[in-house]
Parts: structure tokens; sequence; C-alpha cells
């Protein structure tokens, strides 16, 4: 099934804080195993405010900082802003940390200052009241995929009329050293403000591409027939104008799971291979990626868990009359 309009929203602005740099160009660098004393968030937020905050927080709103400049900031009211962050391990060092302190000292010993990020939710509340989002604010913990679903939620949400004007991203904290999967850790965040075309051709902005998410379900224990049926479905539902993925156009984020074996058989040997992390940072930083490798041409980020969840995320480069040059393409010749 194809024909789904994917360029009533688009990227107008992108964020990307990890050690493995601060742009798009991060998607093609390796992951460091020991990321070190790369963020300072004196320099990245200020010297004061922001000390108390967990590192994934902190992330995220530098994150949101460089997307809403290169964006240009909200250009909606308040009430029309929403916010949507996925994340699989933000708390998870935290929560640790608690558990230790609650076994060997009591509660009474918490910090005031970091006990309310005990829930998930929190960790995008500081840059949404920094930036008076106030349409909507969600969190999505789906494993893996939870950064693109906040993308898939959001553009629907705003497709909707929930607001028009929209940030979404995810942020991720190294797992505790303890932890499975911590040699697969993700630090980091990236954020992408989305707005309506209509409203961003009419303050004469500049889009960057445009984002379409699906996804589904697989059980884990399904059939391999009954997985590659469904894979394949959701890979059909494309985005108007997208005859199906061209060569070398798809990054496939895949662990060594069963489901991501039959993503794979699905895709196909022609396709870029991103190791996935232990989060969901990894396929919306591919995503970005692929923004910036094919502005001129359509690209696809799909990504599978262990758990079951399987999404895909269509990259489709701007419409003409979103970008500066066809802008002056459409003003006409310039008056002598």
């Amino acid at each position: 099934m194809t024909g789904f309009d994917a360029t009533e929203v688009a990227v107008t602005g992108i964020g990307v804080v990890t050690p493995r740099g601060g742009d798009a160009r991060a998607a093609d660098a390796p992951r460091p195993s020991t990321p070190g004393d790369w963020f300072d968030h004196r320099v990245e937020l200020g010297r004061r405010g922001y000390k108390y905050l967990p590192p994934a927080a902190q992330y995220y709103l530098a994150a949101a900082n460089r997307a809403l400049a290169a964006a240009g900031g909200p250009a909606v009211p308040p009430e029309d802003r929403g916010a949507a962050v996925g994340t699989n391990s933000a708390a998870e060092a935290l929560h640790t940390a608690m558990d230790e302190t609650i076994v060997g000292a009591g509660a009474s010993d918490l910090s005031p200052a970091t006990a309310p990020y005990f829930s998930i939710n929190l960790f995008g509340s500081r840059m949404a009241m920094e930036h008076r989002l106030q349409g909507f604010n969600l969190t999505l913990t789906t494993p893996r995929v939870a950064g693109l679903e906040a993308v898939q939620t959001g553009l629907r949400s705003v497709r909707l009329g929930r607001a028009s004007w929209l940030l979404a991203g995810a942020t991720e904290e190294a797992l505790d050293p303890r932890d499975p999967g911590a040699d697969r850790s993700e630090v980091g965040a990236v954020a992408l403000v989305l707005e309506r075309t209509d409203l961003l051709r009419a303050r004469g902005g500049t889009a960057l591409g445009h984002l379409a998410v699906r996804s589904c379900y697989v059980p884990p224990d399904a059939a391999p027939d009954e997985a590659r049926a469904r894979i394949g479905r959701l890979l059909d539902e494309r985005p108007a104008g997208v005859e199906g993925p061209e060569p070398g156009s798809v990054t496939a984020v895949l662990d060594g799971s069963t489901l991501a074996r039959e993503v794979h058989r699905v895709l196909g040997p022609d396709v870029r291979h991103a190791p996935a992390g232990s989060g969901a940072l990894e396929p919306l930083l591919q995503s970005v990626g692929t923004l910036h490798r094919r502005p001129d041409r359509a690209g696809a980020v799909v990504t599978a868990s262990a758990q079951g969840n399987v999404a895909v995320c269509w990259v489709l480069p701007a419409r003409e009359d979103l970008t500066a040059a066809g802008r002056r393409a459409h003003a006409g010749p310039t008056a002598a």
C-alpha cells in the first residue's frame, strides 16, 4: 500500500549531541567504547541551573537548543507547540543509584534534586518548560524504536490538530556496567524541529526534508513466514511518490535477534548496516544521517528489537517550494 502524504510536515532544524560528533555526520562515525569526558553542561547549557539534571536530560536539552537555533526558534504560540521524546535507558543508571542508596542508607538519603527523575516522563520536561511547549509532551519507551515512535506519534498528533509545530527526538545515557547490554550503551541525544509545511511556507522558512515513520509488532515466536509477511506489509506502506527503496538507500539498524535476521532477509543484501546499540538513539541518528547523505533522494532506515518491535523511517527530500532555491525560482526575476 502506498500513497500517504509525507510532505505535510517538514524538518526545519536538527540538533545532535553525541560523543561521535555534533551534527548529522555523527551517524557515520564509530561508536567509542569509552566516550570519556566529551560533554560539559556548563558550556552547552550555562553555568547555573543545570548541574543536577540527569545526563540524559542535559543531552536532550542541548540537542533541542541546537535544533531550535537551526530552525530559527518556535514560530507558533506556546499552545501550538508539541514535544515527544523516546528513550530506553535515560533513567537506568539513576534508578540503579537510587536502589543502592535505599538499600544502603535509606530513602531519606535520596537527593531531592534527582529523585523526581525516577519518573521517565520527566526527562523531556525541562526542555518543554524552557521552550514553552504547551500543546502536548509525550515520552515513548518502546525498545529500540522509541525514538522513531516519538516522531511517528508526534507527527500523528500534529496531523490531528493537537499542535502545528513539533520538537521530537531521542536521548540515552550509558547503562550501568553491570547491566545486560552495557557494552552496547548509547550516549547522547538527537532532536528535530518539524513544522506544518503550509505555515513554513507562509513564514518563508526553509525545509531540510520530510520524515514518515511506520511501525508494527511481530511476535517473537511468530513463524518465519508470518514474520516476513508482516515486515513486508510494513515496508510496502510507502509515502506517495516513493515506488520502493532504491539500491543502497536503506540503512538497517539491527542486532543479532531472530527477528532482526528475518528483517534482513526481507531487505536483502543491498543495505547499509549500522550496529544497533542498547537503546533507541541509533535509528533516529541514522535517519538524520540519511537526510544528510541523500538530500535529493529518498531513503529509509529500518530497525527491529528482539521484543518484536519493527519500525521504518522514510526520509524524503524537501519539496522544492520549501527550499531556498525553490523560493527563488517561484519569486521570478528581480526587478532592476
